[in-house]
């Protein structure tokens, strides 16, 4: 396995220097962000260290020269929008640069893309269903197609007013992994696996990996904190950020070895890529740098 972190809590740097933070700081992958330039829609979203428009042979050289240089790889080019969402512009929106994202990876001499797929909050995930196999059936044939595999991460996208009730993102159990990895039966199509998201919806984060083992594409490390006190107050239908927090490895609720252990045994050889939504350690980039060394420091172990 290769210990590596996700571009999106550095905005602030260029992916020069983000090569340079992962090379000083012993990582040897980062989970590259390619959101279209602008405007972020949310937070951790509108993070663009790889311009994927207009994106050319010789640019993309460039590129892995720079990482050959810094001893640094590219895991996977991360895009997290809502390909489903009720309104259709940005629906379609999200579509398209996914596609350009696909097309931009064998450039880069990659074969993963990372994203979620979406979800329109107001229905249920039968009542999305009919819309997910339309949209996301040519999305992934589009990126079997080009060589490419799609890792999608089960966060449910679920913490605010604004997502309440459904969530914003389809992928987040193991019942709907079946039905999806079911109806759209490719190689191409697999999973980001982030074992917090378990912890937040009152499920175990070690037992379905054996089962999917063979759609492991890509793995974040992320933990997460319950706020037990709150939890008797307002109960889990609440909405999770009154009564949770995102924090990094080793200071939530997940036993880390035994997670390791259990990613080990199933056979999971690529990329474990750190997640940091830990506003503890501020939100200066100071703080967020050094809350993925500190992240890095609790893992570093497992990794030899």
């Amino acid at each position: 396995m290769k210990l590596g972190f996700v571009s999106a809590i550095l905005p602030d740097l260029s992916f020069t220097d983000v090569l340079n933070f992962a090379s000083h700081e012993g990582f040897s992958c980062v989970e590259i962000m390619c959101w279209p330039t602008g405007k972020a829609e949310r937070k951790y979203a509108g993070v663009t260290h790889i311009d994927v428009i207009g994106l050319t042979k010789t640019h993309a050289e460039e590129i892995l020269r720079e990482c050959e240089d810094h001893g640094v790889t590219i895991s996977a080019l991360g895009y997290y929008p809502n390909a489903l969402d009720p309104n259709p512009a940005v629906a379609n929106a999200a579509v398209a640069h996914l596609k350009k994202v696909i097309k931009a990876a064998p450039l880069l001499g990659l074969d993963l893309v990372t994203g979620f797929i979406g979800r329109d909050w107001t229905k249920s995930v039968d009542d999305n269903w009919p819309r997910f196999l339309k949209t996301w059936r040519p999305l992934i044939q589009y990126a079997e197609d080009h060589g490419v595999k799609i890792g999608i991460e089960n966060c449910p996208m679920l913490f605010t007013r604004d997502e309440w009730p459904g969530g914003k993102n389809l992928m987040t159990t193991p019942a709907i992994w079946r039905r999806a990895f079911h109806d759209i039966d490719s190689p191409s199509f697999g999973l980001n696996y982030d074992p917090s998201h378990f912890v937040l919806q009152g499920m175990d984060p070690l037992s379905p990996l054996a089962e999917f083992k063979d759609k492991l594409f890509h793995l974040h490390a992320k933990d997460v904190k319950l706020n037990q006190a709150a939890l008797k107050e307002v109960g889990r239908f609440d909405y999770p950020l009154r009564w949770h927090q995102p924090r990094i490895p080793g200071y939530g609720e997940i036993d880390w070895a035994g997670f390791m252990g259990e990613v080990m045994r199933v056979g999971y050889d690529g990329a474990f890529c750190i997640e940091v939504e830990d506003d503890t350690f501020g939100q200066e980039l100071e703080g967020r740098m050094k809350a993925l060394k500190v992240a890095r420091n609790v893992l570093r172990p497992f990794f030899g």
